[in-house]
Formats: structure tokens, sequence, C-alpha cells
């Protein structure tokens, strides 16, 4: 039945969307390395203090097929629908759009009838995407004002180039690529945009041949890993500017722009520096000139993160010959408010939280650590027990005051990096001011690996607004 008023998890505007009730569920991705017959899926978490099975898999939807590698899964609509010049009011949160990195399989789950049982309602075959397209290895979902975008890391020969597809978000019909125009860009990786701005953004990594095995040596060294952030004209899709951070900064990646349309910036993290294997964030920009229309976007590096002197033996071996451990910033996520940034480093297993009230400034607030290449450092539940894997993809909930983070990257690279095998687990912090993490919330996943994390009626990276 057509809503007659707009899905109640969808707001005009993030302040608004802070006041939304707490999600008591939580949707996982889960990983099954090995393969062996048993496919990836989705799980449940109860994430409800006040529930008997609070911190706990409560549910999971397996997938039809294995080898999917399921990935940055999203809504099918959210408070983007409210934009007055694409509304959608009749449009619900109700569908999770789940690609398969390696398989290039988009699978539909239904959460409206049993949020704690997902329903797969339709799968999309890759030589759909590929025929619709000419890309594979769909990799990022955001729900969009005028249909459901996805990123793709190249086409269906393995190379180049990625680039970014829209799906009608009522039928899943892939409706076909995006570009109009693409210039420069190659490289693929995360999408997101400023509505206020009628502006996009792309970030890069590699084609799926370049990153299929894991990283590979020759290339890293080469530079020829992603090291640009691409700038769109959201509606006319054409390429604007091309952002280069410099060959040796390698592996740009996640895209966090500010949740405010009246605010021209947002920040991206990047993994590796082949000067010092450091990582860092970097903030991108519109300047301002005296004629708004001669307007360009710039790139800052805001934050360094140091590798770690570490002892050869504790190093897997694409490390030993530095003796270090890199931070390998692989995930960054905003609160609502745009104040708090939660950056993770997967290799030295820190989650580090920063005040960006001044974007160009950010000021170290907190930071725990949970795993690491290293250190290995155990959970307070489990206060015997070395965790591998560190803080990886980090979820907020829309009040900020809660942040989840899951310990699993992408097989081949979990292996690389973490040679023992990474157990899959799911941590959550508390948010006054600083973090503390909650002692009582520790889901740990036998023989699958944890990913992306998306939260019942909405999260920090899930929805766009067009008011502030």
């Amino acid at each position: 039945m057509t809503l007659m008023r707009p899905d109640p998890t969808f707001y005009p505007s993030p302040k608004m969307a802070m006041q939304a009730p707490p999600e008591r569920l939580a949707y996982i991705a889960l990983i099954n390395p090995k393969q062996q017959g048993r496919p990836d899926a989705i799980g449940v978490m109860d994430v409800d203090p006040g529930s008997k099975s609070y911190g706990r898999l409560v549910g999971q939807t397996d997938m039809p097929q294995v080898g999917d590698e399921l990935h940055h899964f999203g809504w099918n609509a959210c408070s983007s629908c409210l934009c007055p010049y694409a509304p959608h009011p009749h449009m619900e949160r109700r569908y999770l759009v789940v690609p398969g990195i390696n398989s290039s399989r988009i699978h539909i789950l239904d959460v409206k009838h049993d949020p704690r049982q997902p329903k797969l309602v339709k799968v999309i075959d890759p030589g759909v995407v590929a025929d619709r397209t000419g890309y594979a290895a769909p990799h990022t979902v955001h729900c969009g004002p005028d249909g459901i975008y996805l990123s793709a890391l190249g086409a269906p020969d393995g190379n180049g180039p990625g680039g970014t597809f829209i799906m009608d978000p009522e039928s899943f019909d892939i409706r076909g690529s995006w570009e109009i125009e693409r210039g420069p860009q190659e490289l693929a990786y995360d999408i997101w945009w400023h509505l206020g701005l009628d502006t996009m953004v792309s970030s890069t990594w590699g084609t799926p041949n370049m990153i299929k095995n894991g990283v590979n040596p020759e290339l890293l060294l080469a530079g020829k890993y992603g090291n640009k952030v691409h700038v769109w004209d959201l509606r006319r899709r054409r390429h604007v500017q091309e952002l280069d951070l410099g060959a040796e900064q390698q592996m740009a990646l996640e895209l966090r722009p500010a949740h405010a349309p009246t605010k021209a910036y947002g920040f991206l993290s990047v993994v590796l520096s082949l000067k010092d294997l450091s990582s860092s964030v970097w903030l991108w920009y519109r300047e301002s000139p005296k004629n708004a229309s001669d307007a360009k976007w710039a790139i800052k590096k805001v934050i360094e993160i140091p590798a770690e002197p570490a002892d050869p033996a504790k190093l897997p071996p694409i490390l030993q010959g530095f003796k270090a451990v890199a931070p390998l910033v692989t995930d960054i996520n905003l609160s609502l408010d745009d104040r708090y940034l939660y950056v993770s480093c997967w290799g030295s297993g820190e989650l580090i939280q920063y005040d960006v009230t001044d974007p160009f400034h950010p000021k170290k607030v907190s930071s725990l650590r949970l795993g690491g290449i290293v250190n290995r450092t155990a959970h307070p539940c489990k206060p015997d027990q070395p965790l591998n894997g560190g803080p990886q993809m980090v979820e907020i909930s829309r009040d900020g005051k809660r942040v989840y983070f899951s310990n699993g990257l992408y097989t081949p690279w979990d292996d690389q990096f973490y040679p023992d095998g990474v157990r899959g687990w799911v941590a959550k912090v508390e948010v006054n001011g600083k973090m503390e993490l909650d002692g009582n919330f520790f889901v740990e996943v036998e023989g699958l690996r944890t990913h992306q994390v998306r939260l019942e009626g909405g999260d920090a990276s899930s929805d766009s607004y067009c008011f502030a």
C-alpha cells in the first residue's frame, strides 16, 4: 500500500534526525572466508540494552550462492526522498541493497514484516549488471533523491574503468551507468555528495584485478593504487575537477561529507603513505573566490597517524621489512552534528575520536584499542582472549551516542595482514564527550567475518539531507 505520509525514519535535516528513537537492531554483513559450500549472510544483532538478547545475533539470512564477499550494503531509500526537487514521500526505508564485490550479484532484502529475519526478494545477476552498465564488482550503495547509486570497481574483465550506476528504488531495475562525461577518472571506490551544492565526489582504490589477491607490492611501490578524488556535477553527471593527493598517497577510500547541506567540505581517509607507512585524513573543501561562479574545490591533509615501531617477528611478511606496523586507516565516520570524526586504524587496532568542529584543525579527543596486528588487545568481557583484526567498518547512531565497529576488511587483505585468520567480532562504544567501550556488548561470529554495519531506521552514513 502506498504511504500517505513520509516514512517516519525520514527527516528533513540532520538536527531533526538526531532526535530519532534509538536503534534496537543492527544489520551486519557476514562473510565466509573459506566458502566450502557455505554462503555469506546478513546477520541481525540485538542492540537494545533493555533486551534479554542484547549483544547477540538474533537473526540471519543466508545468500543463495557462495563466494559473494558481501561488502558495503545500504538502504533503498532515505531522508533525501524529502528533497523538494525530487520528492518521493511514499517511499519506505524497507529494503537492504546488498552487493557482492566478488560475484557482482546484488541482493534485495525486505526487513519490513520481520526485521529480525530479512526476506530475500530479488537477486540481480552479474550478467545484468554488466550488460546494462558495463561495470562489475559493485562496492558501495547510497540512496539518493532520484534513485539508488552504486559504485563499481571496474569492468567485467577485471580492468578499468570503475564508476557509478543507478538502480530504480522501487522496481530495483538497473537503469544504467551514471556518467555522461567521465573526464580523466579511471579508478573508483566510494561516492557521496553535497546536495545543496549539486556536487558529487568519488574516491579511488583499484580495479578488481588490482585488489582481488591482496595488496600487490609492485603496484603499491609504483604508486598505482588510487590517490585522487574526483568532483562531479551531480545533476549534469559530468566530471568537473580532479584533486591529486600525490603519488606517495595510496588508496584514497572513505568519503564523509558534512551532513548539513550548507557546508562545503568533507573528509577522506587514505590508507598508506609510501614515505613512512603513515595513514592520513584529508579535507576537501570549496574555496571562496570573489566571484562564486569561479569556485573551485581544494584538498588538504588535516590528520596524520604515524606507523608504530614493531618486532618484525610479530609482523606479517608484507610489513616485516619496515619493522613497523602501519595504522592502515580503512574507515572513517562523521557524527550527524558534524562534530566528531571517528577513525579506524585496522592495522594498529586503534579507534580514534577527533573533534572536527573546526574541520581544518581536528583535535584528538579520545582513543581505544582492540585487536591489532601486534597488540591483539582483548575485549573487557574476555580479558584473556587476544583478538585479531582491528576496528574497521565504523557506524554511528543518529544521536551520536553510540558507535559500532567490526573487524573484517576484505578476505584476501585480511589473510595478508592477519595470516592466522580474522575471527569475526563487533564491538560498541558509548559516547559521552569521550569514548568508552561497552563491556557488555561483544558479538562474536564463529567461522564468519564481519564487515558493514547498518542500523535500524538509519545511521550517520545512510542519509543525506536537503535542509540545515
